[in-house]
């Protein structure tokens, strides 16, 4: 049973998550005071970890920052706060040479220059890669300079549940968010089941996404929107969560989860995506073919398979030596091959997967929430980079340019926070035993299904109704569960996926357009005066417009 925990952790710098956002913001401010990171499985098991295509940075001529700046705001349909993206773009090349600095191999030519490969939407060849596992090696060469580091404390199999602010003290709080303090966090020793109290004076947040609250996703099992949930709870500012970035190609691998990701580097390198007849089809969609942005093209391939009935489309590599495969995508090589599929010979069968939230908690250039002492870096944050589309392999980089601005401020702020001095334990008084683990899973297979039938690819105002109505009876259910039961990762989990769902299905009724990751076939862009395609370009060049 969970009971009081007297004993009371302190850290003047609490990080929660250990993917490269957290660990970034760990290595800069450990200097400065007492670091703890908290990771929800083990350490090194991160989105980071899943990465594979690559960072996108600007490292040689021809390419420039003003092409990777018009690249970042074409894919983003023009709604990406321009300074921001310049923020990050201008600062690309440093933070690159950082993680190099601390470890991190990126694949390079025989004359020693950095191998860079190019993604859809890119103009240029501008991604640094390690292969095809990017993220892996970048997490490998951030634990080991963490695992290194004397001042750094690592929980492994920590679960976040709640923010610790005025809320849980019952004092008053005024009609201004800025007036809302984060003191730390409640978190799960999943160990022992305990609650513990682990305040700090400065909190990030680096949980990263939640694809699981679809059916399909390629983020793993963890990636539930706790984050998301815990600041929404905490009443700071969330926004663009109707932008949900489905990558085009997933492995179609019926029954696995999380989905296998065929890195959209292959089609950089000369995949081609085609029909099960054999036929090229993205032409008819965008003068860039198979290298259109992703939304693009997860929206052709849904749309090839609503007119075949196929269940899913291929990729074709076929014809890109193999020499060239086995060097760069070993990892994609080996998977289709434990499935019987050698991709220098076949085809690879692909679909459509839930994959980044370009929305998440609203942040300023310094990674600073709504609410004081509480930073977010990573997935988990709308910084105006991505816009209403992420542009392929810039998420690695918006983690490293934001952690490190936020860990300039914060350290720089450290003086003007403090501990509370009176934070109550986690109380457990009333809660019972929960055995009806049926209902969680139940709950958790509706949900998914509700979000991915009607808050999908191509959406519409009666099935964003639809899933609305749907969702308040999970939402009712869960939380009169949530207040009786004595508290396990699994409802926490779904509850916290429950209030993120909720958060997308609102904010895409609210968005009355088709733009970007949002289209809804009650305003379809060739259909919608004032909107759509025509305000799409003004916003895009107005924000292009030469200074």
């Amino acid at each position: 049973m969970q009971k009081n925990k007297p004993m009371q952790r302190k850290a003047d710098f609490l990080i929660i998550g250990s993917g490269s956002a957290g660990l970034i913001f760990a290595l800069k401010v450990a200097a400065y005071g007492k670091v703890i990171v908290l990771s929800k499985s083990s350490m090194d098991n991160t989105a980071t970890s899943y990465a594979q295509g690559g960072i996108a940075a600007v490292m040689y001529s021809p390419d420039n920052y003003e092409k990777h700046i018009s690249d970042t705001i074409q894919a983003g349909a023009g709604i990406n706060d321009e300074k921001i993206v310049r923020i990050t773009i201008i600062e690309s090349t440093e933070r690159i040479k950082e993680l190099i600095a601390w470890g991190t191999q990126f694949d390079k030519e025989k004359s020693g220059k950095y191998a860079l490969a190019r993604e859809g939407g890119h103009s240029e060849f501008r991604i640094l890669h390690h292969k095809d596992n990017t993220g892996y090696e970048i997490q490998r060469a951030l634990s080991q300079k963490v695992k290194e580091h004397p001042d750094i404390e690592i929980l492994e199999n920590y679960f976040a549940i709640d923010l610790i602010t005025q809320h849980h003290l019952n004092e008053m709080v005024t009609r201004h968010r800025s007036d809302i303090i984060c003191y730390g966090v409640y978190a799960m020793n999943r160990t022992t089941s305990e609650i513990e109290t682990i305040l700090a004076r400065t909190t990030m947040l680096a949980t990263g996404g939640m694809g699981n609250v679809y059916q399909t996703t390629t983020n793993p099992l963890f990636s539930t929107g706790d984050g998301l949930a815990m600041a929404y709870r905490a009443k700071t500012h969330l926004e663009n969560l109707e932008f949900v970035q489905f990558h085009p190609t997933s492995l179609y691998n019926p029954g696995e989860k999380p989905s296998f990701l065929i890195s959209e580097a292959l089609r950089g390198a000369g995949a081609m995506l085609k029909t099960k007849k054999d036929e090229i089809f993205m032409h008819k969609y965008h003068k860039m073919g198979s290298l259109a942005p992703r939304d693009i093209v997860a929206r052709a391939i849904d749309k090839e398979l609503k007119l075949s009935g196929d269940d899913y489309v291929f990729l074709d590599a076929r014809h890109i030596n193999k020499i060239e495969i086995l060097n760069h995508f070993p990892t994609i090589y080996a998977k289709c091959l434990s499935i019987g599929i050698d991709i220098t010979k076949e085809m690879i069968p692909v679909v459509p997967a839930a994959h980044y939230s370009c929305g998440g908690i609203k942040t300023n250039e310094f990674a600073q929430t709504g609410i004081c002492n509480l930073y977010a870096a990573g997935e988990v944050a709308s910084t105006g980079l991505h816009g209403a589309n992420r542009l392929a392999s810039n998420s690695l980089l918006e983690a490293a340019v934001f952690s490190h601005r936020a860990a300039q401020h914060a350290i720089k702020s450290l003086k003007n926070y403090n501990f509370h001095s009176s934070v109550p334990n986690w109380d457990a008084s009333g809660r019972v035993l929960n055995e009806e683990m049926i209902l969680i899973t139940q709950s958790k297979k509706e949900l998914q299904s509700i979000m991915s039938n009607y808050v999908g690819i191509v959406r519409s105002d009666l099935r964003l109704k639809r899933a609305l109505d749907r969702l308040e009876i999970l939402y009712k259910e869960t939380e009169d569960l949530y207040d009786k039961s004595i508290l396990s990762q699994d409802i926490c989990e779904l509850r916290n996926m429950i209030n993120v769902g909720y958060l997308v299905i609102k904010m895409a009724m609210n968005r009355k357009e088709s733009i970007g990751l949002h289209y809804t076939i009650d305003y379809p862009e060739e259909k919608t005066k004032g909107r759509g395609n025509k305000d799409v370009k003004m916003r895009r060049d107005k924000v292009l417009k030469e200074k």
